[in-house]
Parts: C-alpha cells; sequence; structure tokens
C-alpha cells in the first residue's frame, strides 16, 4: 500500500481544501475549510453557482445593504459546506468570522446562525464543525454552544494551553497547526529545515495527544497546516489529520512502510502532570509563549485579509 492507504488504516483522514473535485479524488471522511480556502476556491467559475445562491438569498432576507453582505457570506460558507456533505461521509467545517474572535457573545450568534442555515437546507447539526479561533473569548463560546449540540472545531490551536482549556470546555475537536510552529521556529532559529522527528509542531501536537489520552478528554486532535509528509507520518495514529490536496498526492504517490507513532494506549501509561487553566493561567501562559502568540495573531489578521477579500467581491454582486 501506498502511504496514504496506510495512513487510512491509523488515522481519520481529513480534506484541507475548499475544491471539490479533490475530496472526491481523495475519498476522505471529513473536509475543513477556512475564509482563504474559500476565497481562492470561489475564483473558479466551476464554483459561481454557490456565489449566486448565497447573493440571491441575502437579497431575499432584507433590503437593508448593510444586513445583506453578512448573510451573503454566511449563506456562501454553508453553500460549500452542503456541497462538501454531498461527498463526504462525515462532518465539514465552516469557519466564524474570524473578526469575532475576541467577542464570545457575538461568536456565539454567529454558531448559530450557520447551523441555522445548515439545518434549514435539511442537514443535521451533527454534520457540522462551527471553526472557532482558539482564544480565550472563542473557547468560551464554544463551550457554550457546545451544550447545545453545536459542535466546535477549535482552530489556530498552538499551544498546550489553548488545548487544555478547549478539552476542559468540551470542545468536540480542536486543530494544533504543525507546519505554522514549524515555520516559527525556522525562522527565530535561523534554519532552512528541521527534521521531522525534532519538528517542533510534531513535538507539541504529540504532546496534546498524549495529555487528552492520559486523561481521558473525549476532545478529538485533528493536526492541520502541513508542510510536508514527513510531519503527517510522524503523526500516524492521531485522531485525525487535515491534509491539503497536493500533500494527499503526494502520499499516494509514495512507497514504503508506515509506523502507527500515536497510540492511546501508551499515552494512558505516561507519567504526565495534569495541569488547571482559568482565565489568568491561559493568558499568562499564552503571554510567555511567544510562538503561539505571535501565530495566533498572524492567523486572525490572515483569515480576516481573504474574508474581506471575499466580501469586497461578494459586494459587487449585491
Amino acid at each position: 500500500m501506498n502511504l496514504l492507504e496506510q495512513l487510512k488504516t491509523y488515522t481519520q483522514v481529513v480534506a484541507d481544501t475548499g475544491d471539490f473535485s479533490s475530496v472526491e479524488i481523495y475519498k476522505p471522511v471529513d473536509a475543513t475549510t477556512n475564509p482563504s480556502l474559500i476565497y481562492t476556491a470561489s475564483q473558479d467559475t466551476r464554483y459561481r453557482h454557490l456565489i449566486d445562491d448565497a447573493i440571491d438569498f441575502a437579497r431575499k432576507s432584507t433590503s437593508d445593504r448593510q444586513v445583506q453582505l453578512p448573510k451573503a457570506m454566511d449563506k456562501l460558507a454553508v453553500n460549500f459546506g452542503l456541497e462538501i456533505l454531498k461527498i463526504v461521509p462525515g462532518r465539514a467545517s465552516t469557519e466564524v468570522d474570524a473578526r469575532l474572535s475576541f467577542d464570545t457573545d457575538a461568536t456565539v450568534v454567529k454558531a448559530r446562525e450557520i447551523i441555522g442555515l445548515y439545518e434549514s437546507a435539511g442537514t443535521s447539526r451533527e454534520r457540522v464543525l462551527i471553526k472557532i479561533a482558539s482564544t480565550w473569548e472563542g473557547i468560551k463560546a464554544a463551550e457554550i454552544v457546545e451544550k447545545e449540540g453545536i459542535h466546535c472545531n477549535l482552530t489556530l490551536l498552538f499551544s498546550k494551553v489553548q488545548a487544555v482549556a478547549c478539552a476542559e470546555a468540551g470542545v468536540r475537536l480542536i486543530s494544533p497547526f504543525v507546519g505554522r510552529i514549524l515555520d516559527w521556529h525556522k525562522k527565530n532559529l535561523g534554519v532552512a529545515d528541521i527534521p521531522a522527528v525534532e519538528d517542533p509542531g510534531v513535538i507539541s501536537l504529540t504532546g496534546i495527544f498524549n495529555y487528552y489520552k492520559k486523561f481521558g478528554y473525549p476532545t478529538q486532535v485533528m493536526g492541520a497546516s502541513f508542510r510536508n509528509i514527513d510531519e503527517i507520518c510522524e503523526l500516524a495514529g492521531c485522531d485525525l489529520l487535515t491534509i491539503s490536496p497536493t500533500l494527499l498526492r503526494e502520499l499516494e504517490a509514495t512507497e514504503g512502510i508506515l509506523t502507527k507513532k500515536l497510540d492511546a494506549d501508551q499515552a494512558r501509561e505516561m507519567a504526565i502532570e495534569k495541569i488547571t487553566v482559568d482565565e489568568k493561567t491561559f493568558r499568562w501562559m499564552m503571554n510567555e509563549d511567544a510562538m503561539a502568540t505571535e501565530k495566533l495573531a498572524e492567523g486572525i489578521r490572515n483569515f480576516t485579509r481573504d474574508l474581506i477579500k471575499l466580501e469586497k467581491q461578494m459586494e459587487k454582486l449585491l
């Protein structure tokens, strides 16, 4: 078997894309999107009907132009999710506006609105994950909506303290960003590469996985943001891994023996110290972690940038 086939025996493979053709080719269990992926996909004429439908929905919903745009944006994100759900057997992740990352109440409202759109289209909330940035405010919002059966994917996660706070909040799934952690350390150290076994992103996710399994948290760990297939191979056995079409293609084209690296049973036997996270502890530990602080802020800025690009495109059509 190639590496992709072997990986699927250890880990649920998720497609990280807004391109439906890639989802059909690699047959992942779930698929994730974000504003950057949707913006890129929206430039493809094959998906113009999804944009037209979102515009039509917004116009019919209200005559207030200021309200039309956010309605159109939400419907577009949901439209992409609905198309994905026609292909994958599992779940689609749809992101909350990154500009709400520090507003718990507004994030809760937006999560409910997004789920409402899915349910209006006949899709069960069990097949949807609401993506929310792993700020303190985002985690608290997820804690509220999880109790309503609205399940969340906490994204832009770069540290153990974020992961522990998510687990304590009862979040369904987290997405540690492996490759972006690697990027920061390469730049900080002034090196061109770091071997996968020493990759700080791989080490970070491994520590989070082991912590969750040691203490019996049901929150799923889904590694994300990979830079090469070596990182992915080092994380075989993780609950889920969301992988770009480029790396899925490379895994499929590569022969070799893939060994399971993460094991829940082994983690339960490890000597790991349990930590308690309240807001003060969370903010202090984030403050002391320059990488996590910088990459979280950068990720929110970048998602916002692409969201604004998409808004400008949609505004012209309204």
